[in-house]
């Protein structure tokens, strides 16, 4: 299972939604980063992102996006295999 990483914050229902999800496909460990409590996390998901709002999610080395765009993969199959590696 390819490692995911989830910039995150406490009260953020879209962040809730994409844990499910990828729970639901198998993964049993998410790296979250908590943007609300460090600052300087936030600098560093938007260098790496180009984007503000949180989830943004990483699976492996690849920028998925946030929640919207990892159900779109999901909805065209494309989760699973990216989850495996």
């Amino acid at each position: 299972m390819a490692k995911v990483v989830m910039y995150s914050t406490e009260v953020c229902p879209y962040c809730v939604r994409a844990e499910n999800l990828l729970k639901k496909r198998g993964v049993t460990e998410i790296e979250k980063i908590r943007i609300d409590l460090d600052p300087a996390q936030r600098d560093i998901m938007v260098a790496k992102t180009g984007r503000r709002t949180v989830p943004q999610i990483f699976i492996g080395e690849r920028h998925v996006g946030g929640f919207d765009d990892m159900a779109e993969l999901d909805s065209q199959g494309e989760l699973v295999p990216l989850l495996q590696g």
